[in-house]
């Protein structure tokens, strides 16, 4: 006994060491080589992300003098430009202008494609389509490298339950197990199996971490979150991008238990880089080192020690690293070594890219010509913005409408090139985009059409001013609202049916765009309104970044088809679902609220003591509102199709399993309708009694499956060991034994049930 006890703690150690060292990258001997000849000042240098302006910013900042500084030797990494013109001149200053001669990559941010727009993140994730998605990320790397791009500020993982925050467009939306799915989609889209390949780019999960859990919503405010449900809700999609492979990771904005991300040591090294394993670099976001500044950190040099020391390897345009670290290291309050490792992550990842075996790998102007916005790429997104609609209701059947029908066609986004391709696409161009009202012409020729704009967006101009912060989004039209709203109903008692176009303009939600008014716009409002008066069939096609609170519009007599922002071919898709030649498919991914007092709302929130009974009943002394339902006005994972599918038979294969076992459930699915058509199979699960308080159910599975009309299908999704465990009070990965409910259908709330144990 007295041996073991002994024994015990080497063994521990031993462990320990064992997985340090598996965690640790075999060094590159060019790498190290090259750290051997530089000085402290070149390897400052290469820390150094700089932009020299011209693009879409994310801050007031530009950095100056940029083409000095390459020369110097004191930047590492450049965004901001593209083309092979430019890349190439600012490559050569770095190459031939400096003394080792130490190539420079570049970024962008590439969200939902280059200059083939496709349809926002949100949008994409309602696809519930991981080989669309790779899909993207795959031709947004071979057209972002044929114009010189390398590196990619993207994926954006975040979790996001409060639609309030306008970042919502960029990500998958609240759910942990779908967007870890998708996170390692795009990660392996982005860099395939070969990043020394001219088409393949670096990837850049972001933003680590917990950003799109800010407080009222409010864009680059703090977060405050236990560790339970960091781990257990929050962090799951950044884990799945290291784990696929991710060569680098930027931090975000807010502060993570008090301090702010960019210099937080438990993030980056303790449980980025020790827990997790990455191997990687991490780049700050925007200016977020001199940021921590405000948040009360110190001074430039204080914060900029504090972010290094955390294990930050590169400062995006803050200049803090540059400009302080030197003093730092004269002074021992960091460490030339500290300084070394962070360069040689840098340099690694060069390595990785091929640049130090031909610095212009990336540089080809025949790619670029040739291989840009292809009809075949412009096709892709016209099939892909079709899949990531989702049909919210169908009144009446009304949708899909005839070719040959007089069609009413209304609405400030009807007509408005300029949102169709949804917030951050810098590298897009709006012009070369599809209208609403050019796609219907496109699909429907024999139709007539009737259009109208019948309102703005918004009538406030200060409003629009600050939207318009990239161009303008929103129009104010000369006609009074009056007489535009006249014109509308003119049109449609001209016509057989009305598609009234409504919602959000492209900057009224991604960064910096957080609303506390999330419904559709007032003015926008009455065109409704007035729509529905008129007696004709009426089909809203919603356009926005993030859910809306629609109670009033979902109690109408209406046909609602979200459809996001779309991208480059927004038109043409929207009418070919409009008109039949795609059925649409999609899913929600985000929970959508009755009103913003029930904001947070997602569909695994857990049950408290005093649950009710039911989600639309009353009952005092129980958890709910006096005003309204805690149901959500539409739940997460809900879309609905031209055609119907029954579910029926739901079976586990076995109702006992052991730990380290899988299990198959199966389900039949029939289509009972019409029309061929495509259902995603979600699986859900609930574990009944474990020892930290469960959720009342979480998405464990999925399958999008297409089926033709009459069509029977048995589906089967299979739980794997580790989708039964979670993160315990100790933080330990575990299952615990006990009864789990299975619950699977057409959407969260919408599905069959049944059970199994798992055995001690």
């Amino acid at each position: 006994m007295k041996k073991t006890k002994v024994l015990l703690p080497f063994i521990l150690f031993l462990l320990v060491l064992v997985a340090t060292r598996a965690q640790e990258q075999t060094p590159i001997p060019e790498v190290e080589e090259l750290l051997g000849k530089m000085t402290l000042q070149e390897k400052i240098g290469q820390l150094n992300l700089v932009t020299p302006g011209g693009g879409i910013a994310t801050g007031a900042v530009v950095s100056e003098n940029v083409e000095a500084k390459i020369k110097a030797g004191q930047v590492g990494a450049l965004f901001g430009i593209a083309g092979p013109e430019k890349i190439k001149k600012a490559q050569e200053y770095a190459v031939n202008e400096t003394r080792l001669g130490i190539p420079l990559f570049f970024g962008s941010d590439i969200i939902h494609g280059y200059r083939t727009t496709f349809p926002i993140p949100l949008g994409l994730s309602s696809s519930w389509d991981m080989d669309l998605i790779g899909e993207v990320a795959r031709i947004s790397a071979s057209e972002a490298t044929a114009d010189g791009i390398n590196w990619n500020f993207s994926p954006m993982v975040d979790i996001a339950r409060d639609p309030r925050w306008g970042r919502v467009a960029e990500g998958a939306g609240e759910d942990p197990y779908l967007g870890s799915a998708i996170a390692q989609a795009m990660v392996k889209g982005y860099q395939g199996a070969d990043l020394t390949a001219a088409n393949t780019m670096i990837a850049c999960v972001k933003h680590f971490a917990l950003y799109g859990a800010p407080e009222a919503g409010r864009d680059y405010n703090s977060v405050d979150m236990g560790r339970l449900k960091m781990y257990n809700q929050y962090l799951p999609p950044y884990k799945a991008a290291i784990d696929a492979g991710v060569a680098s990771v930027m931090t975000s904005f807010n502060d993570v238990d008090g301090i702010p991300a960019t210099g937080n040591k438990w993030l980056l090294t303790e449980l980025l880089r020790n827990e997790w394993g990455f191997n990687g670099f991490v780049v700050s976001d925007y200016t977020s080192v001199g940021e921590m500044i405000e948040h009360g950190m110190g001074d430039m040099q204080q914060v900029s020690a504090l972010a290094l020391k955390a294990g930050l390897d590169m400062d995006m345009v803050s200049e803090g690293l540059l400009n302080t670290l030197e003093k730092s290291v004269d002074q021992d309050i960091v460490s030339e070594e500290e300084i070394t490792n962070a360069c040689r992550r840098i340099l690694e990842a060069k390595y990785k890219l091929g640049l130090f075996e031909d610095p212009y790998r990336y540089i080809n102007p025949k790619r670029a010509k040739k291989e840009i916005l292809t009809q075949e790429n412009r096709k892709t997104a016209r099939e892909f913005a079709a899949r990531s609609f989702v049909l919210l209701k169908n009144h009446n059947e009304i949708l899909p409408l005839k070719k040959e029908a007089k069609i009413a066609l209304v609405g400030p986004l009807a007509d408005s090139r300029s949102n169709m391709l949804g917030t951050w696409s810098p590298t897009g161009k709006h012009e070369l985009a599809v209208t609403i009202i050019e796609g219907f012409r496109n699909v429907a020729p024999k139709a007539k059409i009737n259009y109208a704009k019948g309102s703005n967006i918004v009538d406030d101009k200060d409003y629009a001013k600050r939207i318009n912060v990239f161009g303008q989004r929103i129009d104010i039209d000369k006609r009074s609202p009056e007489i535009m709203l006249r014109e509308a109903i003119e049109a449609a008692e001209a016509s057989d049916v009305v598609v009234t176009v409504v919602g959000e303009a492209t900057e009224m939600s991604g960064e910096s765009s957080s609303r506390t008014d999330i419904s559709i716009p007032e003015e926008q409002k009455k065109l409704i309104r007035a729509m529905v008066a008129t007696g004709k069939p009426v089909v809203l096609v919603l356009m926005s970044g993030r859910p809306l609170t629609i109670p009033e519009e979902f109690e109408l007599p209406v046909s609602i088809l979200q459809v996001w922002h779309p991208g480059i071919e927004a038109g043409n898709a929207i009418a070919d679902v409009v008109f039949g030649d795609y059925n649409p498919s999609g899913k929600l991914t985000s929970t959508w609220p009755r009103n913003i007092g029930q904001i947070p709302i997602y569909h695994s929130m857990k049950r408290t003591g005093r649950p009710s009974s039911t989600p639309d009943a009353y009952e005092k002394f129980k958890s709910n509102y006096l005003d309204v339902s805690n149901a959500p006005l539409i739940p997460f994972g809900f879309g609905l199709s031209y055609t119907k599918f029954a579910y029926s038979d739901l079976k586990v294969s076995k109702n006992e399993i052991g730990f380290g076992e899988d299990l198959d459930v199966s389900v039949t699915v029939k289509n009972t309708g019409d029309m061929d058509g495509e259902e995603v199979v979600q699986l859900y699960l609930r574990d009944v009694v474990r020892s930290v308080t469960p959720p009342g159910k979480q998405l464990k599975g999925f399958k999008k499956i297409f089926l033709k009309k009459g069509e029977t299908k048995r589906v089967t999704l299979t739980l794997r060991p580790d989708d039964l465990k979670f993160y315990n009070s100790s933080l330990e990965f575990v299952a615990e034994p006990g009864d789990f409910e299975v619950f699977v259908g057409t959407n969260s709330e919408k599905t069959l049930k049944t059970g199994f144990t798992l055995k001690k």
